[in-house]
């Protein structure tokens, strides 16, 4: 089976948030892309672990929220897109994350879907929990950008 090119948008959640951060790009994505200094800057991710390039088919572990989570990138655009995703829980997400530049520095927009049982039995808490998910990743991810 090939490997996802975009988000789910037939999932039962789907959320999409975007940010602008007064930073230049390639530093915002460099922090984005550094996953094992996650927990550094992002609260809600205990530990991270990237044991190879961030290239398709590389695979990194995490967690966020008493979750265990394995994700496999599918995509990386070199500074303006970043594709994973991958199973935990029964829950089955697929995460874009996008960098354009902006007259403040750049926009980062985030795109994730989820599907499986446990999301298809109560899909109004999964689409909260998602979305303040996303909202506080991107809050994080620009004062730690903005910080530096």
């Amino acid at each position: 089976m090939a490997p996802p090119t975009e988000v789910d948008r037939s999932a039962p959640v789907v959320s999409e948030h975007r940010i602008e951060i007064d930073a230049p790009r390639d530093e915002v994505w460099r922090l984005h892309c550094d996953v094992n200094a996650w927990p550094t800057w992002q609260s809600d991710i205990k530990e991270a672990s990237l044991d190879q390039d961030l290239t398709p088919g590389a695979s990194f572990s995490w967690s966020t929220y008493g979750m265990a989570i394995t994700s496999t990138v599918y995509d990386v655009q070199q500074g303006t897109r970043i594709l994973w995703g991958g199973d935990a829980n029964g829950i089955t997400g697929i995460h874009e994350w996008t960098f354009a530049d902006s007259p403040t520095g750049v926009r980062v927009t985030t795109t994730e879907s989820f599907a499986g049982a446990p999301v298809e039995a109560d899909v109004s808490n999964m689409q909260a929990l998602l979305d303040q998910s996303l909202t506080a990743w991107l809050q994080q991810l620009k004062t730690a950008a903005e910080a530096r």
